[in-house]
């Protein structure tokens, strides 16, 4: 029986595009507030956020060993598929539809995404059609479960990813998404900060994977080879490229705030994988290859929430720091039983977590006058940083505690862990039968 559920989900689809075809205008007129330059530069956006997951891909599948590269590589390429069938039926509504009591959206707002014709706008993006901003969205709708695999990566069956990454982006990114990003949402209405996915997106699946690797245990097999340290230079060149979209496309225009964001993401970035193998080296270790492109990922990771709310100094800071407490998190992961293969908790988790509270520290509204929370700590105000502890500390109990429940929801529908022979073999062969 199990084998006609997919079927019957395709089936479904299928018919759900005729009964919705979703062709009505919103409006036929033209709408004299679109801005051709804008919409240029949200087009590319949109493809360059794309790109990420297969830099992503490339990232973690270098790093395992070599018997389970395509399998782990296959968990992020998933997510594109899958993902955005779910945002066109209704993930979009869920994330950015009517509220509901500010933490979830209405799923019949874009129900198979009506109203998306003629000239609708998002109201915080008044220059671009819907549809763009909609497709926009769905990148990050798309990468944020493809981070939390390289927490569980060499031990999970691929059936049950499929089921814990359709809960995952239902139950806990949607509902951070709105809150966060939605004009109604509980946490922008609070005032909090988060450019382009500190919150929705990095910490939400930093907790995940912990969440993960607590529940899914060890591996078998302790050992820890790499497959292709290229691999993981090649996605991190992809992703560094990518998150210019991610970053500055958030901006939702070809404007100086945008130009703001690709500079601070850059120098962060850079300022991080600097200070990582600097960092290596005061302890002792080598200057490698694998730290040095951690190190620029964990910065553009920390300076995502702020890219659009700091200054280019402080984005340096923001790098530099993140680095050091990320380094360190890594080192203490690896003389505790947390098996997060990848350390996606101390590199996109802790990340994510260190500059939401950077962002309450250096954002100044000279930066970005869409800032009316104030200016940060270092300025010589309290307001935002206690606004962005509040909203780190409740992300972070939901996306962890929420993460459990849908790994244990999950395991009761189909078994997570794959059998120890399987592992043994390989996820390559025993999930896919395929090999490099």
């Amino acid at each position: 029986m199990k084998r006609y559920v997919p079927f019957a989900v395709i089936v479904g689809i299928l018919i759900l595009t005729f009964i919705f075809p979703s062709v009505e205008f919103h409006n036929k007129a033209g709408n004299p507030n679109f801005n051709t330059g804008d919409i240029a530069w949200m087009l590319m956006s949109t493809a360059l956020v794309l790109i990420m997951t297969p830099g992503l891909a490339f990232f973690y599948g270098g790093m395992v060993n070599k018997k389970n590269v395509i399998s782990t590589m296959l968990q992020s390429v998933i997510c594109m598929v899958i993902i955005t069938v779910m945002w066109g039926i209704v993930g979009f509504s869920l994330a950015f539809g009517d509220t509901i009591g500010g933490v979830i959206g209405n799923p019949s707002t874009y129900f198979m995404m009506k109203g998306m014709l003629g000239n609708a706008t998002w109201p915080l993006a008044p220059t671009i059609p819907l549809l763009l901003f909609a497709m926009y969205q769905l990148k990050f709708a798309i990468i944020t479960p493809a981070l939390i695999t390289g927490a569980f990566a060499e031990r999970i069956r691929f059936n049950s990813y499929i089921i814990f990454l359709c809960l995952f982006s239902i139950f806990i990114f949607s509902p951070l998404a709105h809150a966060t990003w939605h004009p109604n949402g509980i946490l922008f209405k609070l005032g909090v900060l988060d450019f382009a996915g500190g919150t929705v997106v990095h910490m939400s699946a930093g907790w995940a994977a912990l969440a993960s690797a607590l529940y899914l245990k060890r591996r078998n097999e302790a050992n820890h080879a790499p497959a292709r340290v290229t691999y993981v230079i090649i996605g991190t060149g992809l992703l560094w490229f990518g998150w210019f979209g991610f970053n500055a496309g958030s901006a939702f225009g070809a404007n100086h705030l945008a130009v703001n964001a690709l500079a601070t993401s850059t120098t962060a970035s850079a300022a991080a994988g600097l200070t990582w193998i600097f960092f290596d080296m005061l302890l002792g270790r080598k200057p490698s290859a694998m730290g040095t492109c951690i190190g620029a990922v964990v910065g553009l990771v920390a300076i995502t929430p702020a890219a659009g709310f700091v200054s280019v100094p402080h984005s340096l800071a923001i790098g530099i720091i993140s680095a050091i407490v990320s380094n360190l998190v890594v080192e203490w992961r690896t003389r505790t039983s947390i098996d997060d293969t990848l350390d996606v908790f101390p590199c996109h988790g802790v990340g994510g977590m260190v500059d939401m509270l950077l962002t309450g520290v250096f954002a100044h509204r000279n930066v970005n006058p869409a800032n009316t929370t104030g200016d940060g700590l270092f300025f010589g105000h309290t307001h935002l940083f206690f606004v962005q502890c509040i909203a780190l500390v409740a992300a972070s109990v939901f996306s962890f505690f929420g993460s459990l429940l849908l790994l244990k929801i999950t395991d009761m529908i189909s078994p997570l862990r794959v059998s120890k022979e399987e592992e043994t073999i390989g996820l390559d062969i025993s999930q896919h039968g395929e090999k490099l």
